[in-house]
């Protein structure tokens, strides 16, 4: 999530780290459907108060354990889409103990298993449409 004025993005505060709005996608649901229900879910902000940028989908693929079987490791795929707010809105974060926009300034060091990753390739992604 990116917001022109300043440009900024939203990340999500967990007690220990910074994390993006997302989660699991149900049955017979899009990743699109998903990205947007998680949005709103844990931060209220609605389907209509953004613009999606059908552009950009970025893709990730890391080992993660089971919490059921700590012992076992399995691979976790996490699709991240492009979206602009495009109005103020009250952002209201159930699942997370605070949120924080973050100016664009590049390169950044967040978290090094998805958000770097991710804001590189938002990054590479603004330059190429720019050129």
């Amino acid at each position: 999530m990116f917001r022109q004025e300043p440009r900024s993005f939203l990340l999500m505060q967990h007690h220990n780290r910074w994390d993006l709005p997302k989660g699991h996608v149900d049955p017979g649901e899009t990743d699109i459907e998903c990205a947007l229900r998680e949005l709103e879910e844990e931060t209220a902000i609605r389907a209509a108060d953004i613009d999606l940028d059908d552009r950009f989908c970025f893709e990730n693929r890391y080992p993660v354990r089971d919490r059921r079987f700590p012992e076992e490791e399995c691979e976790k795929t996490l699709r991240i889409f492009l979206a602009w707010l495009n109005r103020d809105v009250e952002i209201t974060p159930t699942e997370h103990i605070g949120y924080k926009w973050f100016s664009w300034h590049p390169p950044h060091q967040i978290q090094t298993v998805t958000i770097d990753p991710l804001l590189t390739a938002v990054e590479a992604y603004f330059r190429d449409a720019l050129a």
